[in-house]
């Protein structure tokens, strides 16, 4: 495993394990342990995911000693202000079943995120929490944020694929300090992204998968990653990534396939602004 050290000095392992979309009753449980079984250390959840549950029974199986896990969970719009994110914690912690986190995100720049932040703040300062972040704030948001409180986010966690590959966001982050990671880094399959005949061809160079290509150019870019699958030998595909280098030339090659958007939902667009803000996780 290869680790990034974040700004307030905490190490992260450059690849990690996701859960979003794992709908099936019980399937989060038996991803995350298998995951575990095969090395993984860290696992991101969130409350919006509605899976911290099963992502803490796992854990508690596992038997894997807690300073040896790297454990996110994400803060949703619907539980946004200062009083409410305490609560929304309070919660999230239980469901996992831990004594602290260490890592923890707002999940969108909506609603009262400052609200939201200096709670985040106190949790940091109690010792709850090893490192605060955020969750696709584009640049703007993110100055703003960090400009206007006390403590800079760790962790900015954006939407970063072959198809839409966040240059200038890497670049503000890398200015900042604050560690760029990857949701959706196969772009959730879209554009039949695992066919790609560019990413193909690089893959049979080096005797890899186009998964396994895709996450060593976002490594690479010392972006952090956390592919999910349910497939315990993609799972291994994946956790595979530590013992190649792509060569400059195929780094440059990967990085034609830019689009500039997203495939997946376009965060610029008010319907999903209000999609997002009126999305509800509870009652």
């Amino acid at each position: 495993m290869e680790y990034t050290t974040l700004n307030n000095g905490i190490r992260m392992p450059m690849i990690g394990f996701g859960v979003y979309q794992i709908a099936e009753q019980g399937a989060t449980e038996r991803a995350v342990s298998d995951a575990l079984d095969l090395g993984y250390r860290m696992i991101d959840t969130a409350a919006a995911y509605q899976n911290e549950g099963e992502v803490g029974a796992a854990l508690k199986k596992s038997g894997i000693a807690r300073e040896d896990l790297f454990v996110t969970t994400k803060l949703w719009v619907q539980d946004f202000g200062y009083e409410n994110a305490l609560k929304a914690f309070n919660i999230s912690l239980k469901k996992l079943n831990l004594d602290y986190l260490d890592l923890y995100l707002i999940h969108k720049p909506y609603g009262d995120y400052y609200g939201s932040w200096r709670a985040l703040e106190k949790l940091y300062k109690e010792g709850v929490v090893r490192a605060i972040g955020v969750t696709s704030f584009w640049n703007e948001r993110l100055a703003d944020l960090f400009n206007m409180n006390e403590i800079k986010p760790a962790v900015n966690q954006i939407e970063t694929n072959v198809w839409n590959q966040k240059h200038s966001e890497a670049a503000f982050m890398i200015e900042h300090g604050i560690q760029h990671e990857a949701w959706a880094p196969f772009a959730e399959g879209q554009n039949n992204i695992f066919e790609n005949s560019l990413l193909k061809g690089i893959a049979s160079k080096y005797d890899k998968t186009t998964a396994q290509v895709m996450l060593r150019w976002l490594i690479q870019r010392n972006i952090v990653v956390i592919p999910k699958s349910v497939h315990k030998d993609r799972m291994a595909q994946n956790l595979d990534v530590f013992n190649f280098t792509l060569d400059e030339d195929d780094m440059a090659r990967i990085c034609t396939l830019d689009t500039g958007k997203s495939p997946i939902y376009d965060e610029m667009d008010p319907k999903m602004a209000l999609f997002i803000g009126q999305f509800k996780i509870h009652a």
